[in-house]
């Protein structure tokens, strides 16, 4: 995987929590409905939890990312998705000081130790093959300015729309919009009673690399389920606002 590819995942998780800020759970499952392609009358409905504002094209869309989460080359999703996955456990036992440190010093022992044995082979051997890091020593690691660029007017986006629609929501811009943000406010209460944040982002990042792939198998099954479920939300939320006064969105 080069610097690309990688700095594009670390911008996707990022733009992924800035959506999950704006909205909490819609959000995810907007993204959910606009990354994989579920059927037409689910993904173009036009009753959402949340009335969301239009953004640019997420980043899901880069083929490196959606080739990494449908685990289309094993051993690299496996490396990435092991290497995450033994980090956010490493946190939960270890302070992130200590578990920098014990990186640092696990790659420092395989590169001090590569190094002396080649040179000890090197002097048995009398050649003169150089230094064996010197490719990598040579070799453009720098992050173009572009590339910053490019990524930062993508954060800059996720950022401004999520300050946006969380003014909207706190200063009642729409009354219904508001009662479900504070619902779902309410149940992050119990969500955080029992799990922690690192505990959320072990979940999270299992369910990155898992959901994709289940979604992908099993696409008829669970278009069938998603699609109950939101008549079944449209049906209740149509009940709730011609009962209770005041309740209808603006638009109506």
């Amino acid at each position: 995987m080069n610097g690309e590819e990688f700095v594009g995942i670390v911008f996707f998780l990022v733009s992924t929590s800035a959506n999950k800020a704006r909205a909490g759970f819609p959000a995810t499952t907007s993204l959910l409905l606009k990354s994989f392609p579920i059927q037409k009358e689910i993904a173009d409905s036009d009753e959402t939890l949340f009335a969301l504002p239009a953004t640019s094209a997420p980043l899901m869309h880069s083929s490196a990312v959606v080739d990494l989460l449908y685990w289309r080359d094993i051993k690299k999703t496996g490396v990435v998705f092991g290497a995450s996955l033994f980090l956010l456990l490493s946190l939960t036992v270890f302070s992130i000081v200590s578990v920098t440190a014990y990186i640092a010093l696990a790659l420092l022992s395989v590169t001090i130790s590569f190094r002396i044995y080649k040179g000890v082979i090197q002097a048995i051997q009398k050649s003169d093959e150089g230094h064996p890091f010197r490719a990598y020593l040579e070799s453009d690691v720098a992050v173009s300015e572009e590339l910053i660029q490019k990524y930062s007017n993508v954060v800059l986006g996720h950022v401004n729309g999520t300050v946006k629609e969380l003014r909207r929501l706190f200063l009642v811009d729409d009354l219904v919009d508001s009662l479900k943000f504070a619902v779902l406010m309410w149940i992050f209460t119990y969500v955080g009673a029992l799990f922690n944040g690192l505990t959320l982002l072990i979940l999270a990042l299992i369910s990155l690399f898992s959901v994709p792939v289940i979604y992908e198998r099993h696409q008829a099954q669970i278009d069938h389920y998603l699609g109950l479920v939101n008549k079944n939300v449209k049906d209740a939320m149509a009940k709730i606002q011609a009962k209770i006064p005041g309740l209808k969105r603006k638009t109506e």
